[in-house]
């Protein structure tokens, strides 16, 4: 289980969850860690002397095992852009060297924000690779709980941010096929409390977690184990 007090690494923290995440560890009593490609990014935060900033990137193996030293945790909360197969496979390469640092420097514990999707599905290059990422840090020998999240809601996500804007301005919308796509959207507020609250969750270790909204009886289901109530809440 981890204690308050323990470093933990905060990767994309310049991102949507990670810039919110860093201050939720600090409100939580933990110390964090940024690793990020251009600290400037960080400028402005209001949380940003509270945390140890350093420089790198992921597809550095030398830079991820000097950001790995003195960690407790880890989230992975790297992805490229959505892009082709060049892109998923720098992705993966990621999640590669993210694992074996991990295992080098002997950390506790890997928590990863992935994708809720159907594998069997004919996913993109992007979800393929962000479906593959679990199973690579899983590959190794470092414990990783993943918390598969469906669409992320929350004021200044960019589609929030677009479904907004084009709800105040647009009276009558002509919406194209994908828009009615089935989807399970979950608050950034109650992300965050699962990635919180699985530090103190020791049946967390080791586990895939879906924890996408309510979800239309009708669509097929995979594979979801719920966190133990003594843990993790689904409340925000």
């Amino acid at each position: 289980m981890m204690t308050q007090g323990k470093l933990n690494l905060v990767t994309g923290a310049t991102g949507y969850v990670g810039g919110r995440l860093a201050p939720k560890l600090l409100e939580a009593g933990y110390r964090v860690r940024c690793l990020v490609r251009d600290p400037s990014r960080l400028q402005g935060r209001s949380w940003l002397n509270k945390v140890e900033v350093v420089r790198g990137d992921a597809l550095d193996s030398a830079e991820m095992t000097a950001a790995m030293k003195g960690v407790s945790a880890a989230y992975y909360l790297i992805h490229g852009r959505q892009g082709g197969r060049d892109s998923a496979e720098r992705d993966l390469q990621a999640a590669q060297n993210f694992a074996r640092a991990a295992e080098d420097e002997g950390i506790e514990q890997i928590i990863y924000l992935g994708e809720l999707v159907d594998p069997t599905a004919n996913l993109s290059p992007y979800l393929r690779s962000r479906h593959e990422t679990g199973f690579v840090l899983r590959h190794g020998k470092t414990p990783v709980t993943e918390l598969r999240a469906g669409m992320i809601i929350g004021s200044g996500s960019a589609l929030f941010e677009m479904i907004r804007y084009l709800a105040e301005r647009e009276p009558v919308l002509a919406c194209p096929a994908w828009f009615f796509s089935h989807a399970q959207p979950i608050a950034i507020r109650d992300v965050l409390a699962y990635l919180v609250d699985t530090l103190k969750t020791p049946d967390a270790l080791g586990r895939v977690i879906e924890i996408g909204g309510p979800h239309p009886p009708h669509l097929r289901r995979h594979a979801c184990w719920a966190m133990p109530k003594s843990g993790i809440s689904a409340g925000g």
